[in-house]
């Protein structure tokens, strides 16, 4: 049988002919076309050529691939695979194009966006829409429309003057004058020698056009060189004062490639520098523990209630500023932080009608966890989020200020373009940090945007930076370099074999040009996609950075200049309980505590006696307990108490009354109204807050005590969101479907695809069902076919309106017909079912050659 009778003539013949794993490779690689399941084939296909989803399937070619389709849109329709590969390897026939070429076309061919055999290539009609040239969608190739398009409109006078001065024969009609001039301008020997009596500026105007954009003015007396080319056609008019470089003549200039740089290859992601992997993960962990740190200093900072959501959502300006002082960071970075807790889950708005930013309950949950489990589960969430910090303090499509924590943050490619990235530095030698615009360069020819190169402020340029900053930050990477467990969290092995790194040079750094690898990479595979996977290599990541990370200390170095160094972290009951009777100092590889008579109170305001916290100290320092510190605590508890404030609207009362007499002698104390109503106890016009808060800024150590007397102990309440899920990620069109999924599609539109085409004899009416019509078919005669099937065991095709009144055709193997009903093999469901038959609107037989 000839190539001609066996060529597909629809893209939905080119997929009948597919085998399952075909159609499953391409359901999986454009999801859009399951959602949902179509029918059958002929419908797939229509959808594979909606512009939506072939816009869609366009974006996510490599540059390579999408060249070839740009060059198969400018190309005869169908073409020819040679003609294909000359308008990507040119007449000279580039090597590396002719060996990436077979791939790239399989690549087309496999997304359903290119069908037929190699010598009738044809581009989905919407792709060819999308990538052929038109004034108003210049081609990303830079070519113009061909003769025949460009002379379409033309008078058949002008036509054959055009053929006559460019010294071909004149014909009859002009169909063969457009042909007669599109073999010349295609023919590389007889164009050469028209162009070889052309005058130079003649030329030099073609070089101005022949890449792009072709398309010119000129005046309404144009110079001589100008005429010459109009004359020949090497111009062709498209509209008063325009004229177009013709795809032929531009063709031959460019020596027959359709883009100027044609891009066969991924470029080489460079290594910037070298490092030992240990010293990469240990960086990394440092990073990570400082990770867990901050994490918990921001959520101990917002313990009593965090800032107040905006109306538009989202934090105030003012109080992003204020938690990066408090956190000690730049204001992006802050940003960052307060984002990934947002991710995980860990912060949420309470949803209070004072509505405030707080702490949610799974984060006293995530408190308890191991340290490397805790950070496991920050980089899982920042790696699956949508969530993008670096756009705070921009502006979005209203030119709103986009805040931290609210709307407008999502961008769906984040995730995608964070686990590439990573996984582009996973394919680097162990210990390799990446020169970042070798990075941007691979990612670009990844999947480039249509047309020109991507502006500066490119999206996923933007993404590919920020995750470079942010995996260094989190302990994903160290010193630039992907870390064990950041390689293990993308679910990927350990490098297999590690040969001895080239001597470092200056500051260890590798020249740009250096390209010996010193490890074998292991191959990368996709990112984990089911929560199982995720929750695996999450868990791999934890066990890997266990051992990196710092044990937690159960003791501190008191000095006598009344401070306690703690030389790592420390234990989270020593770490509480220092955070209340000392303040924070300095950070760092070090923490330093410094004891205040404030923050001696602040322990003894906790119900902590001068006992307590003797045997604290004295249990959990290293150092002999200084004699200053051991006499402030003293002091301060001597003191502390002495005086009694409660409700009156407040009272101060004191055994001693002489320090009431210091007190109502006191300037300071005026504000508060304060009287004596017995020798020991004044009364306050003030609250009991105020008045409190007053006499301790006048140097004295007041308690409050309950209305029973006793003294109020002061602990800080811990304000919590009810029980909040982290937010959902965007995702970036329809998921990927799993086996299970793909599986029953493919059965159900094989079905229902030989519902729709099987042959069919005609119907007992004398009339030939038309596609999608059901059979008609009276209930004696539905009933009498029915069992004569069951008889000789064929199949039949039915009508059938189900309950909720959807009409489907179907083609089923009767079984047996009893009671009204019929069982039968749907070959459409593939499976046995029973229909009522007076749901059946009619039956026809197959043809003799079908099951």
């Amino acid at each position: 049988m000839s190539p001609e009778t066996t060529a597909p003539r629809s893209l939905a013949e080119a997929l009948r002919a597919r085998d399952d794993a075909s159609l499953s490779a391409l359901l999986r690689s454009r999801p859009d076309l399951i959602t949902p399941v179509p029918t059958d084939l002929t419908q797939l296909a229509t959808r594979a050529g909606t512009r939506a989803s072939v816009v869609r399937a366009l974006e996510r070619l490599d540059r390579f691939t999408l060249q070839t389709a740009e060059a198969l849109a400018v190309a005869h329709d169908p073409a020819t695979y040679d003609e294909l590969l000359g308008l990507l390897a040119g007449d000279d026939g580039d090597p590396a194009v002719t060996a990436a070429f077979p791939h790239a076309l399989g690549t087309l061919r496999d997304q359903a966006l290119l069908w037929g055999p190699d010598d009738r290539l044809r581009l989905v009609r919407t792709a060819r829409e999308l990538l052929a040239p038109s004034p108003q969608h210049p081609s990303p190739t830079g070519l113009g429309p061909t003769v025949g398009e460009a002379t379409a409109g033309m008078s058949p006078g002008r036509i054959q003057e055009i053929v006559a001065a460019a010294g071909l024969p004149s014909t009859h009609d002009s169909v063969s004058a457009v042909a007669s001039l599109s073999a010349l301008f295609s023919d590389r020997a007889r164009m050469s020698a028209l162009l070889d009596g052309a005058p130079a500026e003649a030329v030099d105007v073609l070089s101005r056009l022949v890449w792009g954009p072709p398309y010119g003015q000129v005046t309404a007396e144009p110079a001589g060189h100008l005429r010459w080319l109009i004359a020949r056609g090497l111009l062709l008019p498209t509209a008063p004062g325009t004229v177009v470089l013709p795809r032929e003549v531009a063709l031959h200039l460019r020596a027959g490639r359709a883009h100027r740089v044609t891009e066969p290859a991924a470029p080489a992601v460079e290594a910037a520098g070298h490092h030992g992997p240990q010293a990469v993960d240990s960086t990394a962990a440092g990073q990570a523990y400082t990770t867990l740190a901050t994490v918990e200093e921001l959520l101990k900072e917002w313990h009593e209630g965090g800032p107040p959501v905006l109306r538009a959502g989202g934090m105030s300006v003012r109080d992003l500023k204020r938690t990066a002082v408090a956190l000690d960071v730049p204001e992006p970075v802050a940003a960052f932080w307060v984002e990934l807790a947002f991710a995980a889950g860990l912060v949420a708005s309470d949803g209070e009608a004072d509505e405030r930013f707080a702490a949610t309950p799974a984060y006293d949950g995530w408190l308890e966890l191991p340290a490397a489990e805790r950070w496991a589960r920050l980089a899982s969430a920042w790696l699956a989020a949508t969530r993008t910090a670096g756009l705070v303090g921009g502006r979005d499509a209203k030119d709103r200020t986009l805040s931290a924590l609210g709307p407008g943050l999502d961008r769906s490619p984040a995730p995608e373009v964070r686990h590439r990235v990573l996984a582009l530095l996973a394919e680097l030698p162990e210990g390799s940090s990446p020169d970042p615009d070798s990075l941007l360069a691979r990612l670009y020819w990844e999947r480039p945007s249509r047309g020109a190169r991507p502006a500066p402020e490119d999206l996923r340029a933007r993404l590919a930076r920020w995750t470079l900053s942010e995996a260094e930050l989190l302990g994903v990477t160290g010193r630039g370099a992907l870390s064990a467990q950041g390689r293990a969290l993308l679910g990927l092995p350990a490098p297999k074999a590690t040969r001895t790194p080239p001597p470092p040079g200056p500051g260890d750094r590798l020249p740009a040009h250096h390209k010996r690898r010193t490890a074998v990479a292991a191959p990368v595979t996709a990112a984990p996609h089911s929560p199982a996977e995720q929750a695996a290599a999450a868990a791999r990541a934890a066990a890997l950075l266990a051992p990196l990370l710092p044990e937690p200390l159960d003791h501190v170095l008191l000095q006598a200049d009344l401070t306690a160094v703690a030389p790592g972290p420390l234990e989270r009951p020593l770490a509480e309980t220092l955070g209340v009777l000392a303040d924070v100092e300095s950070k760092g590889g070090a923490t330093v505590y410094r004891f205040t008579p404030a923050s001696v109170r602040r322990a003894l305001d906790a119900g902590r006696s001068a006992s307590d916290l003797h045997a604290f100290l004295a249990a959990h320092s290293r150092t002999p307990v200084p004699q200053p510190l051991a006499y402030l605590i003293d002091d301060m508890a001597r003191r502390h108490g002495h005086l009694r404030i409660g409700a009156a609207s407040a009272y101060v009362r004191c055994d001693d009354e002489a320090v009431l007499n210091e007190i109502l002698a006191d300037k300071r104390s005026q504000e508060y109204g304060l009287r004596r109503i017995a020798p020991t106890v004044l009364v306050a016009q003030s609250d009991p807050a105020t008045l409190l808060a007053g006499l301790r800024t006048m140097g004295f150590a007041p308690a409050a005590e309950s209305a029973e007397g006793d003294v109020l102990i002061s602990r800080a309440h811990a304000h919590r969101t009810p029980p909040r899920t982290a937010p959902e990620p965007v995702p970036d069109g329809p998921p990927v479907p799993d086996a299970t999924l793909l599986g029953a599609a493919i059965r159900a539109i094989r079905a229902g695809d030989l519902a729709s085409t099987a042959p069919r004899k005609e119907d007992p009416a004398g009339g030939r069902p038309g596609d999608g019509a059901l059979p008609r078919t009276s209930s004696a005669e539905t009933l009498a076919t029915m069992q004569a099937a069951v008889m000789t065991g064929e199949a039949v095709w039915i009508g059938y309106v189900n309950a909720e009144g959807a009409a489907s055709q179907r083609v089923i193997a009767p079984i047996r017909v009893e009671g009204g009903f019929v069982t039968a093999y749907d070959h459409t469901a593939d499976e046995v079912r029973t229909y009522p038959l007076h749901r059946v609107t009619g039956v026809a037989e197959l043809a003799d050659d079908q099951p």
